[in-house]
């Protein structure tokens, strides 16, 4: 039925199933950045707001494919460099306490960061700020009456949070939620330029092998649109259940 894929049906396959556990791994690690952004950004204090701030400018400021080059291959290099120098430091500290001993550090003289690892934190950390504001503008629409309420009650915080907030800030935030997860799905493809073997980077390989980019193309293209569509669904009957008692 795929004979038109030339024997490559099998890798594009378990590529897209890379692709789609690098968008979910990515989703975890955004929404918990998310949260904690939203939160930091509504904290009373000022440095934690300026910390939020100054990460969320910084990520929507620059293109989605100079971080993603930036941190794999600038974070692995940043990462080494600074082991190395805590070789040095604590081998030069140790020889100077006692010098009749030979001192050896335990931290690793080298650490080499998968494609994969590299892949998923680097997207997480970058829609982990549109989640930030996402949550923000759903917290900020939260009757605060609720949660005064709720405090008057003798709730404690986190009673508030779990039975007031968040009930009411998941509702707020599916629609933008869902819209960071789908352009999140997308930039999945990303990962292929830094030697990941994604759906994006099989497909492609597989176009240079057979001279066929078209049907290699169109069917990576077909496949993000059937997740892309799956997920829409997803997201309605969630939308639906959490809108239930408010029609």
């Amino acid at each position: 039925m795929l004979d038109f894929l030339q024997g490559y049906e099998t890798t594009i396959l378990q590529g897209a199933l890379l692709t789609i556990e690098v968008a979910v791994l990515s989703l975890v690690v955004a929404v918990i950045l998310g949260i904690l952004g939203a939160l930091a950004k509504l904290s009373p204090y000022r440095w934690a707001r300026a910390i939020a701030t100054t990460y969320t400018t910084i990520i929507r400021g620059i293109p989605d494919l100079v971080l993603m080059m930036l941190i794999f291959f600038g974070g692995q290099i940043l990462l080494n460099n600074s082991l190395y120098a805590l070789n040095e430091q604590f081998n030069a500290w140790m020889t100077s306490y006692d010098p009749s001993h030979e001192w050896t550090s335990y931290l690793p003289d080298y650490i080499d960061v998968s494609p994969f690892s590299a892949g998923v934190l680097t997207i997480g950390f970058i829609f982990g700020a549109y989640m930030a504001e996402t949550f923000r503008g759903a917290i900020m629409a939260v009757d605060r009456g609720e949660l005064e309420a709720a405090k008057a009650y003798g709730m404690s915080s986190v009673l508030a949070f779990r039975r007031i907030l968040l009930p009411q800030m998941i509702r707020h935030a599916i629609p933008g939620f869902g819209n960071n997860w789908l352009v999140l799905l997308k930039t999945t493809a990303l990962v292929s330029i830094i030697g990941l073997d994604d759906m994006v980077r099989v497909g492609a390989l597989a176009a240079g092998s057979t001279k066929m980019p078209f049907t290699f193309y169109m069917t990576v293209s077909v496949i993000f649109l059937i997740f892309t569509s799956i997920s829409i669904g997803l997201l309605r009957v969630l939308e639906r259940k959490y809108t239930l008692h408010t029609r």
